[in-house]
């Protein structure tokens, strides 16, 4: 019985993942001295601690930067590394001995694999727990992300109730100008109205109402009831309509599943940011396999030039697909397409340049 793996396909898979962290390693190590040069007047100027500066933010800033740039870093490993084996006649001569260009892809996109389901697992699951503490930290030390305010809210509480609030502040947890309505099928049952609602952060759900008003309908009658103040439970948080900068990248995705159903079922119509990071993450992890193609493809014949050419080209290729994902982005905020097909268009794209390079790829 044959191996699974070969000591051809051991070598191959361990000079992939190594050249793969020790690009990450080297490129991050860069990005912290530049980000902390940049911010360390902020922080000094507002007293962030040292502590927090090390374990709150840049212990949470780092795997989000690698897992953010992990298709570049992907497609410097394999041009690297598969560069080398070209310029010393490995990959030569693993093929004169009548190992197919397919079957020497095998270790490529096994490690390809094991990247894609890292890089998935972390940026769906593990990185937005961490992106709490690091935007956390942000908004105190750096630069203030979270609203304060919101105005014009308008969702659906539950089946049949609608709530209008037309200014809401943070800072007292009250909105003002309250408007109830409940609806039983088409037909408004009662119609609530109120000078303010407080929400009290001490019990799940719960309101109290300010200089309330209800006129309740039934038929031809109407009956009118006032009153200063009156507890309700409605199955609402300020959470709801205080969403601010970035938040999407403080949820796995589980929850931001979660948030765009609920969303939507409250009638808010622009979860577009939200339903834009959920399908990047999984667009990202595939990317992992067709830039390995890609850049297997490339580099895998030896140059004149030597790798200098491979490794700018490939380059080239990595910053346009990850530019080209920014910019396809915008045409699910804009409406254009939807966000999963925004997501996806780089990586079809990219697809078929992966099919046309493996074609041309050295027999």
């Amino acid at each position: 019985m044959k191996k699974l793996l070969t000591r051809i396909d051991r070598y191959i898979i361990k000079k992939f993942l190594g050249t793969y962290i020790f690009a990450i390693t080297l490129v991050i190590s860069i990005a912290v001295v530049f980000d902390f040069t940049e911010r360390m007047d902020r922080f000094m100027n507002n007293n962030a601690p040292w502590d927090a500066i090390i374990f709150d933010y840049y212990f949470n800033f780092v795997p989000y930067f690698a897992n953010l740039f992990s298709a570049l870093f992907v497609f410097i490993a394999v041009i690297f590394f598969t560069s080398k084996l070209a310029e010393n006649s490995e990959i030569i001569a693993m093929l004169s001995t009548g190992m197919s260009f397919s079957r020497l892809m095998k270790p490529y996109m096994i490690s390809a694999a094991i990247i894609a389901l890292f890089t998935f697992v972390l940026g769906g699951y593990v990185i937005p727990k961490g992106s709490v503490a690091r935007v956390e930290f942000e908004d105190q030390y750096y630069k203030k992300r979270k609203k304060s305010s919101a105005r014009n809210i308008q969702l659906q509480v539950e089946e049949g109730l609608i709530a209008y609030i037309d200014r809401y502040s943070d800072y007292n947890k009250t909105g003002y100008r309250v408007i109830l309505d409940k609806f039983e099928g088409k037909k408004l049952s009662s119609h609530l109205t109120a000078r303010s609602i407080t929400y009290d952060s001490t019990a799940v759900n719960m309101w109290t109402l300010k200089d309330y008003t209800v006129r309740d309908f039934d038929g031809l009658h109407e009956y009118i009831s006032k009153g200063d103040s009156k507890d309700t439970v409605l199955a609402m948080d300020p959470s709801d309509f205080l969403e601010f900068q970035n938040q999407e990248q403080m949820m796995t995705n589980p929850e931001l599943r979660a948030h765009i159903d609920k969303q939507k079922s409250r009638g808010f119509g622009n979860t577009k940011v939200f339903e834009i990071e959920y399908h990047k993450r999984i667009a990202m992890s595939f990317a992992a396999f067709i830039l390995t193609i890609i850049g297997a493809s490339l580099s895998s014949r030896k140059a004149k030039r030597g790798m200098g050419l491979h490794l700018g080209v490939g380059l080239a290729l990595s910053f346009s697909y990850i530019l080209f994902q920014t910019i396809s982005g915008t045409f699910a905020v804009s409406g254009v397409v939807s966000p999963m097909v925004s997501m996806w268009i780089p990586n079809i794209l990219y697809a078929f340049i992966a099919y046309y390079l493996y074609r041309k790829a050295p027999r």
